[in-house]
């Protein structure tokens, strides 16, 4: 109860933040004709029935981003929602099949802007030094490392000139390249290995820049489009949040979705259609915006502590 009581406090000072600094709360469908685009996370699948009997195949949305990007497009300007989402087969001490998930989205906004908001965010509703699963971070700095800086320090190698070349990756990071491995395979579990452990670990880290292959939904950076407008959150060692300065453009975004869902297709079958309404929202003109995603619940665990996930939920899975 602690850890609940903890988490009811932090929802209050959540909506009380965002509503202090100008933003809208807003709902969203979670039953949506498609539930997200990523690569490899696996959606649960529902069936609407109609009044005449007629049905429709609808899927739990595994982020509310699409539908609060159609949202923009309409004017509705700054905006926020504590979402529940869903995906399929993820369970551990830091996943749960169904969370609750903080998204906003500011027009406008720029990449180090939103690192500035999302740290007041952070001052405003967290202690200034957090400890959780054993790792103590202090709030009043925040580090800013690009992915190429990253891997360069922390995996030896150079992601950016090897890019799509594993053979090059697995030469540079020192690694041998295991059978089939591609170079997004490489990229990952280099990531995994030998990055992030290393993030999150005396203060919160953005690791920032990312290639512009691992960033569907974002814009790529007009500086070096090598790379891709996108930064993800380690606090305490852990993944926090995932954010993009927005892709507009419809057409680059429906040739990133058509790549993107061959890719799923080839790995695990037909799934869902192509959200057509959001590249036509896109099409008709989306407002240059900023745009994070927070797991809720993890945040949940920092701000009281909790070594696990199911601590912070109200009614925990009964594997937990």
């Amino acid at each position: 109860m602690p850890f609940l009581h903890r988490r009811a406090r932090l929802t209050a000072e959540t909506r009380a933040f965002f509503t202090r600094h100008g933003f809208l709360e807003v709902e969203t469908p979670y039953a949506v004709l498609a539930p997200g685009e990523e690569v490899h996370l696996a959606a649960f699948a529902t069936t609407r029935i109609g009044t005449d009997g007629a049905t429709e195949p609808l899927w739990l949305h595994t982020s509310p981003e699409f539908a609060m990007k159609k949202l923009l497009v309409a004017g509705a300007g700054k905006i926020f929602q504590l979402a529940r989402v869903w995906r399929n087969g993820e369970g551990s001490a830091l996943h749960a099949h169904e969370f609750t998930m903080l998204e906003w989205y500011a027009p406008d906004m720029s990449l180090p802007g939103l690192m500035d908001q999302t740290e007041t965010f952070l001052r405003a509703v967290l202690p200034p030094v957090v400890t959780c699963r054993g790792i103590t971070n202090a709030l009043a700095s925040f580090d800013r490392l690009t992915v190429a800086d990253a891997f360069t320090r922390f995996a030896g190698a150079d992601v950016l000139a090897t890019a799509n070349d594993a053979d090059a990756l697995a030469r540079s990071a020192g690694a041998e390249l295991r059978p089939n491995e591609t170079w997004e395979d490489l990229f990952f579990r280099l990531l995994l290995e030998r990055v992030e452990p290393r993030l999150g670990r005396d203060h919160p880290t953005f690791l920032t820049h990312w290639p512009a292959a691992q960033a569907a939904l974002a814009r790529r950076d007009p500086a070096d489009p090598r790379v891709a407008e996108r930064f993800e959150l380690f606090v305490c060692g852990m993944e926090l949040a995932n954010a993009f300065v927005e892709l507009t453009d419809a057409a680059e975004q429906r040739a990133r979705f058509t790549e993107d869902r061959v890719r799923r297709h080839a790995l695990y079958g037909p799934d869902w259609k192509l959200d057509e309404e959001f590249l036509a929202a896109l099409a008709f003109g989306m407002p240059s915006s900023a745009g994070i995603a927070m797991g809720f619940d993890r945040l949940a665990m920092i701000a009281s502590g909790a070594t696990r996930i199911g601590q912070v939920l109200w009614l925990p899975p009964a594997e937990d």
